[in-house]
């Protein structure tokens, strides 16, 4: 909805409210995000040393599981220095060429992400179901291509809301209600026509997320029905638990994005806090549990890990 404030198109300086409604309680939230980031920080880096060091894990599910580490450590620290400076400095300013900086990083990040566990969730389809191919067909310039699609396909969805937005007129006040400079939050400053970007947002969105969602629930359905066909009951039990895990993480990624996105079109009368933490939490939660999960319960990554302390 447009401002009735004077339109501003040379707008420096942008100020994040943090989690409004909640400023008072922002030195508590901080707790929890702060213990976060530095998990976030400490499990991939560990991850990445771990990987590199170790000659063994030098395959294709290792590489995909670096890029996903890498990706992680990108994400998280675009936006939480910054959100931790807001709850404890009340450091809200950010310029006008950071806020798109960030914006375009979070949400570009976000999409390589889900192209990512996507690319995971194939190379467990092939490992399990394919087992005597998987070398053949996941060689080094195969998942070096994976990556560099990843990287394209984010670049593509993601280059035209930053420039549309860059393009458009701002008005003041220039308070963004939000912890970092979420796309649908700084929208809403714009003066001019935004349809365009709403639109474009909520399809890129709704595409990445739901087609991606797709393909990895049927790579876990194929994998499942293998397993339950020809393995004995301690193996189904071990792809059960391992299945289960990996799927639980990636419904913390898709589904408190997706929730916050469409409550921010169609729910306004929800309180705007509900609103941010969801956003905070998609981007928070899975980079500090994806080492967990995918890292310390996979017996080779202990067994580098060993190695590397060994040495």
């Amino acid at each position: 909805m447009p401002h009735s404030c004077p339109t501003n198109t040379s707008l420096l300086e942008l100020h994040l409210t943090g989690i409004p409604g909640l400023q008072h309680l922002h030195h508590w939230i901080s707790i929890p995000f702060c213990i976060m980031y530095l998990v976030t920080l400490a499990g991939n880096s560990t991850l990445l040393c771990v990987i590199r060091a170790d000659p063994r894990l030098h395959n294709p599910m290792f590489l995909f599981l670096s890029m996903l580490a890498v990706i992680d450590l990108v994400m998280s620290t675009s936006i939480t220095p910054k959100m931790l400076g807001i709850f404890w400095f009340q450091s809200t300013a950010i310029s006008l060429d950071a806020c798109l900086t960030q914006m375009y990083f979070v949400h570009a990040f976000s999409v390589m992400e889900s192209g990512v566990l996507v690319a995971m969730a194939f190379d467990r389809y092939m490992a399990i179901c394919k087992p005597l191919r998987y070398l053949s067909i996941l060689t080094s310039p195969v998942v070096a291509a994976i990556g560099l699609a990843t990287l394209l396909r984010a670049v593509v969805f993601m280059s035209p809301l930053t420039f549309q937005i860059h393009r458009l007129p701002l008005c003041s006040p220039a308070v963004v209600d939000h912890s970092y400079c979420e796309h649908m939050a700084v929208l809403k400053l714009a003066c001019g026509d935004a349809a365009f970007s709403n639109t474009y947002s909520l399809s890129v969105s709704t595409y990445v997320g739901s087609f991606d969602s797709l393909l990895i629930a049927l790579s876990y359905a194929l994998i499942l029905r293998a397993v339950l066909s020809l393995s004995s009951p301690q193996a189904c039990k071990k792809t059960f638990s391992t299945c289960g895990s990996h799927l639980c993480i990636m419904a913390l990624f898709y589904i408190p994005g997706l929730l916050s996105m469409y409550m921010e079109r169609y729910h306004q009368e929800l309180p705007p806090h509900v609103q941010v933490l969801l956003a905070d939490l998609y981007l928070l939660i899975p980079p500090a549990f994806n080492p967990l999960i995918y890292g310390i319960r996979t017996k080779q990554i202990r067994d580098g890990a060993c190695r590397a302390i060994s040495r």
